[in-house]
């Protein structure tokens, strides 16, 4: 079994909390059909959009880290969320990674944008109609995001998902991230996974979550109840 990191300071403020909390996290870092990477970043994002940046991010951190997760993938995660959890919330984040030790940014170069194609410029194109202005934007921020170095388009997706369900931006938010993710190769058991691993963040996001994605059924064997 995974050992969590920072549960004996979870003990230490409520022994039967503690149980339950680590029994939550047992049952996201135990999900069969999400990465440990994929996991240590939903843990990191729902520590900005709640948001948690004391023992929980220290505690996520240090999971992430132990699994193998890198400082500066960390970074590039938090990077990218900015736009979607807003910018103001990740000033104090990253002045909580360097106070818990991370090392200094290694990639220090220019943005370099790369055009929008596939789902990412058909959204901005409907949003053209909305707001041409916002839509300026928002192409913008996607292009500065979704082609850089350090995480996978999946991995990205899978992220931004979890703001979905934490943000309830459940219409075109949701379904445009579940897109991106299955078009780099997440299946609906992934998504299902992410949205179990979610319920540790709040059970009615993720049940809102689960009924606007429209999964489909699950087939049970005929007499397995």
């Amino acid at each position: 079994m995974t050992q969590l990191a920072g549960a004996d300071a979870l003990i230490s403020l409520d022994p039967v909390f503690a149980k339950l909390a680590v029994g939550a996290g047992h049952n996201l870092w135990g999900l069969a059909h999400l990465t440990t990477r994929e996991k240590a970043f939903v843990c990191l994002t729902a520590d900005l959009c709640h948001p948690h940046l004391d023992l929980p991010l220290a505690m996520h951190v240090q999971m992430a880290q132990a699994n193998g997760v890198d400082p500066e993938s960390i970074r590039e995660l938090y990077r990218h969320l900015a736009p979607y959890v807003g910018y103001p919330i990740l000033v104090p984040a990253f002045q909580r990674l360097v106070a818990l030790g991370l090392p200094e940014a290694l990639d220090t170069e220019p943005i370099e944008p790369v055009p929008l194609h596939g789902a990412l410029a058909h959204a901005v194109r409907e949003l053209e109609e909305v707001d041409p202005g916002l839509a300026a934007f928002t192409e913008d921020q996607l292009a500065q995001r979704w082609a850089r170095p350090g995480l996978t388009v999946r991995e990205r997706a899978i992220a931004c998902l979890a703001v979905d369900v934490l943000y309830q931006t459940l219409d075109e938010s949701l379904h445009l991230h579940a897109e991106l993710a299955r078009g780099a190769g997440a299946t609906d058991e992934t998504l299902r996974d992410l949205l179990r691993g979610m319920a540790e963040f709040g059970l009615a996001r993720a049940w809102a979550a689960a009924r606007a994605l429209g999964l489909q059924p699950i087939q049970h064997e005929e007499g397995t109840g």
